[in-house]
């Protein structure tokens, strides 16, 4: 049957291939508990189909064996009355309507076979779908830390980033810190090597020679020297 290969296929499924190929297990988890939800309850439905096939191949089987036994008795009922045409006539009805007992005996195996397989699909996609189901919280949980463990390891990131960047500063610092330590030193050695405005100021502003000079001629005009 079309019915069991396709079914087959369902239960076959490998839960795990399909969350590994998610992007997101969390929903593809809750996607695939939807579908085979979906898939069990037309797996209970074709199933009940198939049993209702085995019990009506049940039926006429024992339909067909009713009847034959029941001619088998007439037949014995005929011998013991004499009547052995009668009894003959009921022998060959018993033997097309066995004809019959083993056309609906084949078609009843085969219905039962289907039936079983069924039922054993069904099971199984039942228990597929409970053990998704008890799985489904736990699998959400380790999504979960997955996820904070991914922003964790971007906001390491971040701090080390920024991190890097306080070093960047640092040595912008000691490098500026360096030019002007620089720029004082050629300031002091600059001073070294010419007089500063105030030595200039100090050197012109006392008395100048001419003045002294003066003084010293005026004191000698009046010693008489």
């Amino acid at each position: 049957m079309s019915i069991l290969s396709r079914f087959a296929d369902i239960i076959s499924a490998n839960i795990n291939a399909l969350l590994e190929k998610a992007e997101d297990p969390a929903k593809m988890i809750d996607q695939y508990l939807l579908k085979a939800k979906e898939d069990l309850a037309q797996v209970k439905q074709e199933t009940a189909g198939v049993m209702a096939e085995e019990t009506r191949c049940k039926r006429l089987m024992d339909d067909a064996q009713e009847a034959v036994d029941k001619y088998e008795t007439l037949a014995k009922r005929a011998l013991a009355a004499g009547n052995e045409g009668d009894a003959r006539q009921l022998i060959a009805k018993k033997q097309e309507l066995e004809k019959t007992l083993i056309a609906a005996t084949n078609n009843y195996t085969v219905a039962k076979a289907n039936a079983d397989k069924m039922r054993q699909l069904y099971e199984k996609l039942s228990q597929d779908v409970a053990t998704l189901q008890a799985r489904r919280s736990n699998i959400k949980a380790t999504v979960a830390v997955a996820k904070t463990q991914a922003r964790i390891n971007e906001a390491t990131a971040a701090a080390e980033s920024a991190h890097g960047s306080l070093a960047a500063f640092d040595k912008m610092e000691q490098k500026a810190q360096e030019m002007l330590d620089r720029a004082n030193a050629e300031a002091e050695l600059n001073g070294l090597t010419a007089p500063s405005l105030i030595t200039l100021e100090d050197k012109y502003s006392g008395p100048s020679d001419s003045a002294v000079d003066d003084e010293l001629a005026r004191l000698k005009a009046e010693l008489g020297m």
